[in-house]
């Protein structure tokens, strides 16, 4: 099998997981596997991950982001 017929399985550096309970409800963001900030958007995500020196251009991208637990419009407890 050649390298390029192997599937190909990325971590991406940002995880943001499941909505926490709180007013208002948030939700963890790891980067690099360390949590590192509570986010209540999509832009607390931008924030924190131009912080960390980050660049961003696609939130719906699952080798630069994963969600857990809902995706980037999901920051409501159900």
């Amino acid at each position: 099998m050649t390298e390029s017929a192997s599937p190909r399985v990325s971590t991406p550096r940002i995880t943001v997981l499941n909505v926490q309970p709180g007013d208002p409800p948030f939700r963890l963001v790891e980067i690099d596997g360390e949590v590192v900030a509570e986010a209540t958007s999509m832009t607390d995500v931008l924030a924190v991950a131009a912080l960390a020196g980050i660049r961003v251009h696609d939130l719906d991208d699952p080798e630069v982001v994963r969600w857990v637990g809902g995706g980037k419009f999901h920051w409501r407890l159900r």
